[in-house]
């Protein structure tokens, strides 16, 4: 018998606030048709004032483990992929840990940037076969709107805010391509890139957090090829083919990003969940809340094969292959 990590419950919180393409017309040199033209992105989520990373990701936490079924003293581990912590330290992890009321266990972060869910799922799947853990709780959550230039055209129309969240639970399985849960994972960074990609503050540079920067056409290059060919890398890890997918649930990035992968892989879009024209790219966020709003349209069933795979600055990227 073979150990799989196996998703028991998805769910994902978004801030009430919508911030339409129209919002940007008013503040920089843009139109909505222009935007959506280049990113497919229509409208996104900003978080309230009063409202911090750790308290999406409890609400999407939340939202997963009563799709679960579980409470969350049932949790053994929580990983939270993000970029926009709350704090320096401690870890938005341990906040969650706190709110949840869990005192056992334990919980980390995990900065990828916008890989950091992918990341993460590999994380916590290595620790549910290696014995460490048998129920780890995976969430992203981002409030991107805080490190934005609002000046900068390029970027701040692209990003919004959100978080979802999956229940990895351990279970036996016959080690075969038709188990359920994570099949396979890859795992890639290129430090080389940095400059590509990043927010221009920190601790230990300029004491501040910074603002977003990026080289949007050499990140579209790197994306396009760099997802198409880590899908392709964990697909053939766990024995199967792009003929075989029945949904990629890609990061949210950009409408043009997306269905450029998908013709790489040779998947036809019908296959491929988008949520991006919805919740522009919420980073570590949007893999978990497209696969939430996959299950509630109705799109992502159970023994659905599924491939995510994200790319973020560092530059870091990876994929993973589950069945639902």
């Amino acid at each position: 018998m073979t150990i799989r990590a196996v998703v028991r419950g998805v769910g994902h919180y978004l801030p009430e606030r919508v911030v339409p393409n129209a919002w940007f017309e008013e503040r920089v040199d843009t139109t909505d048709e222009w935007i959506v033209t280049r990113t497919g992105i229509e409208r996104r989520h900003f978080a309230a004032e009063n409202e911090a990373t750790s308290d999406l990701a409890v609400k999407a936490a939340e939202a997963a483990l009563k799709d679960a079924g579980i409470g969350a003293e049932g949790v053994d581990a929580i990983i939270v992929a993000t970029s926009t912590p709350d704090f320096t330290f401690p870890s938005v992890a341990t906040m969650v840990q706190g709110r949840l009321g869990l005192t056992h266990g334990f919980a980390f972060d995990m900065q990828a940037v916008c890989a950091g869910f992918v990341y993460a799922l590999a994380n916590a799947n290595a620790l549910i076969v290696s014995g460490q853990a048998g129920r780890v709780l995976v969430i992203g959550a981002e409030t991107f709107s805080r490190i934005l230039d609002f000046e900068d055209r390029g970027t701040c129309v692209l990003f919004g805010d959100g978080a979802g969240a999956v229940v990895l639970e351990a279970d036996e399985a016959a080690g075969t391509t038709s188990d359920r849960g994570i099949l396979a994972t890859d795992l890639h960074s290129d430090g080389r890139h940095r400059e590509l990609l990043y927010v221009d503050g920190g601790v230990s540079t300029t004491g501040t957090s910074g603002r977003l920067r990026m080289q949007g056409n050499a990140v579209f290059r790197h994306a396009v090829e760099k997802l198409a060919n880590t899908a392709h890398t964990a697909l053939d890890k766990a024995g199967l083919s792009g003929a075989d997918v029945d949904w990629i649930v890609p990061h949210q990035a950009n409408l043009r990003i997306i269905t450029a992968t998908a013709q790489r892989m040779q998947v036809p879009m019908e296959k491929v969940v988008v949520t991006v024209q919805d919740h522009g790219n919420t980073s570590a966020a949007s893999i978990p809340l497209a696969l939430s709003v996959g299950k509630e349209r109705g799109q992502i069933k159970t023994g659905d094969l599924i491939v995510t795979e994200a790319i973020g600055g560092g530059l870091a990227w990876g994929s993973v292959v589950l069945r639902w």
